[in-house]
């Protein structure tokens, strides 16, 4: 019997060496032939799955939004299971930051989506900012919950402070790419402020 593809599997192996290629080169110097060598496949596999390059930046996005989806999952998990708002605003936050070799790629290349999103016609077309739009309705929800349970400062305003901190978090990890700052003042940077927000209740 012939043997089964996976094609989501396959997918996601050429997705995977598209975001390695790009936190090697940049976003803007990859073709799908570097893709398809990265991977180990044929460039006409490549093109039989996506067919075009935007096609292949579009998937990779959204393979890179959800890798960072699972890595918040496990850091919130190590933490102690479900543990409380502070812990996922902090999963968040920190796992944004380019603290390793996985978060620095996906900080390059995800902020390389963001100037491509702008510049890049078939690439503005689509919806990049649901990803970004999501995490804010996730903070935002962390921290209406926080304040509810009297876990935060009373009066806290929890849309604002969602949009300030993940903008910090997204400062911080650029300077932490061009080398302003360490991955550890940076993390510093932002328990400051998370501690100012929770009361100074670490995280659980």
């Amino acid at each position: 019997m012939p043997k089964r593809v996976d094609h989501e599997q396959r997918r996601a192996q050429i997705a995977e060496a598209l975001l390695r290629v790009a936190g090697e080169r940049g976003l803007h110097a990859v073709g799908m032939r570097d893709v398809a060598a990265e991977a180990g496949v044929s460039l006409r596999l490549v093109q039989y799955y996506f067919q075009t390059k935007e096609n292949l930046l579009l998937y990779g996005l959204h393979h890179l939004a959800e890798g960072l989806g699972a890595r918040v999952g496990a850091r919130v998990a190590a933490a102690g299971g479900e543990g409380g708002p502070r812990s996922v605003v902090e999963a968040v936050l920190l796992e944004s930051l380019p603290t390793d070799e996985e978060s620095r790629v996906f900080h390059l290349v995800y902020t390389a989506y963001a100037v491509l999103a702008v510049t890049d016609e078939a690439l503005a077309a689509q919806p990049f900012i649901d990803g970004p739009r999501a995490a804010e309705d996730l903070l935002t929800r962390q921290l209406e919950a926080a304040r509810e349970e009297g876990a935060a400062v009373p009066g806290l305003d929890a849309r604002t402070e969602a949009i300030g901190l993940l903008a910090m978090s997204a400062g911080l990890g650029t300077s932490v790419l061009v080398g302003q700052r360490s991955a550890e003042a940076a993390t510093a940077v932002l328990r400051h402020h998370l501690d100012r927000l929770f009361g100074d209740t670490p995280a659980r």
